[in-house]
């Protein structure tokens, strides 16, 4: 259905959401200036892959208070937060405990992704891959990490 007015062209989709709504929402208009060291849709999707991967071989903690407890302990490889969560406020202790603990840190895009990357339905606003001796993801969590680490600086 379309509305053509001199001033106003909406698209109204089957959802009920106007084009703008969902443009905003493709292009992370809806993400908090905050959320900094963002990642981009490539490497967003290489992260949730990982992190997808990691969840399989238990070597994955959701949650802000699973990944501060992890930081903690020194058993974190990087940290994987949502960049629309609201408000962003409750997981902004997680990049100056990672900056301590020199663990690298990024946000992505989507807290629902997240969290079906992390194997659950809910949506999930921050998780941590954790170190394993001996781990088959051993090789793609350093190439992770690298990549992660060039966008910090």
């Amino acid at each position: 259905m379309f509305l053509v007015t001199a001033q106003l062209c909406i698209l109204v989709l089957h959802e009920g959401k106007t084009l703008a709504s969902v443009r905003s929402t493709m292009t992370g208009e809806t993400v908090n200036p905050k959320a900094y060291p963002l990642a981009d849709a490539q490497l967003s999707i290489t992260i949730l892959d990982l992190v997808q991967q990691a969840a399989n071989y238990k070597q994955l903690k959701k949650g802000a208070n699973e990944a501060t407890k992890t930081l903690n302990r020194g058993i974190s490889e990087f940290v994987v937060m949502a960049a629309d969560t609201e408000p962003l406020e409750i997981l902004l202790h997680l990049p100056l405990l990672a900056e301590d603990k020199n663990v690298p840190y990024v946000f992505v895009p989507s807290k629902q992704a997240l969290g079906r990357a992390c194997g659950v339905t809910r949506p999930v606003i921050a998780c941590s891959v954790t170190t394993n001796e001996g781990s088959q993801l051993k090789s793609q969590i350093q190439q992770l990490k690298d990549a992660i680490e060039k966008l910090l600086i």
